[in-house]
């Protein structure tokens, strides 16, 4: 995969900068006219003393209020944080050599920087607690779920293990906990075609040709619950979720599914009971068979 050239600005709190591209064509005179235009979102006066205090930069260097509009032109610069609510949990290292590194991540702790989620991130704090400035993730997982995440180290090689997720050669299984139902035969396979509208928050099993599957399968049972293998073999948003929902075992704790119910970003409590268990798959360096099993457990089964 080709990768970009290392932006001019460098990272803060573990951070990239914003790489910004301008379009072809416009009407606008200066830099700042299109700022204005292209982040309503940002107060007009915040994007002057940034070109005041020379934040905004190119490849030439600092830009000024007079910059003028370059078409095709790209600059850099540091978004301004939102007030996040510390994670309270931490990150374990279940894996580290040369070139990867596989963690098991916390519930509620986002993969990447996006939202309103950017410094409380699973990548922001290994950058900065491992001084990784260039990690980056092989694959994502879901905030609200826990487990394994596999990242990488040696810029040169993300690529190759990227690919693999894309590709769909690494087995994934997730263990959930959810009611028991006797009438649900398993193991099972589900099809089902899922579709995620931009700016929906849920997912939604629409009529169609299929493009999710889910084999699963009852570990064992106690006390009107199950404790379940999941072993995706597509990776569509929230698949696990909506598959368990529509065999009518939602997983314990799920906020979306089958009934979406809004939830504040600081309250962690009840967790959604979905680990990421373990990534197997043989390794693009090597040639080597490679296993991890997340150390973490659910608290409605442990």
């Amino acid at each position: 995969m080709r990768r970009r050239a290392k932006p001019p600005l460098p990272q803060r709190l573990g951070l990239d900068p914003v790489r910004m591209r301008m379009p072809a064509e416009g009407p606008w005179r200066t830099l700042r006219e299109h700022l204005v235009f292209r982040l309503p979102r940002v107060d007009p006066e915040r994007i002057d003393e940034m070109l005041r205090e020379r934040r905004i930069v190119d490849l030439d260097g600092p830009l000024g209020p007079d910059a003028p509009f370059v078409p095709d032109g790209v600059i850099w610069f540091h978004r301004d944080l939102p007030v996040e609510t510390p994670v309270p949990f931490e990150i374990g290292i279940v894996h580290r050599d040369e070139d990867l590194l596989v963690v098991d991540k916390p519930h509620f702790l986002a993969t990447i920087p996006r939202g309103q989620h950017i410094a409380e991130t699973a990548l922001v704090r290994l950058r900065r607690e491992l001084d990784l400035p260039d990690l980056v993730p092989a694959h994502r997982l879901d905030r609200v779920t826990a487990g394994l995440v596999m990242f990488v180290i040696t810029p040169q090689v993300r690529g190759r293990y990227q690919t693999l997720f894309r590709d769909r050669l690494v087995h994934k299984e997730y263990e959930a906990i959810a009611g028991y139902d006797p009438d649900v035969v398993l193991p099972t396979t589900v099809h089902s075609r899922i579709v995620k509208e931009k700016g929906v928050i849920v997912a939604q099993e629409v009529p169609g040709e299929s493009n999710a599957e889910t084999v699963v399968d009852l570990v064992e049972h106690r006390g009107g619950l199950g404790r379940y293998r999941l072993s995706p073999r597509t990776g569509r948003t929230h698949q696990l979720r909506l598959h368990m929902a529509g065999l009518g075992v939602p997983i314990l704790n799920d906020d979306f599914y089958p009934v979406l119910t809004e939830k504040p970003l600081d309250d962690f409590t009840n967790p959604l009971q979905l680990l990421a268990k373990t990534l197997e798959f043989r390794d693009p360096l090597s040639g080597e068979h490679r296993r991890f099993e997340s150390r973490l457990r659910l608290s409605a089964w442990s």
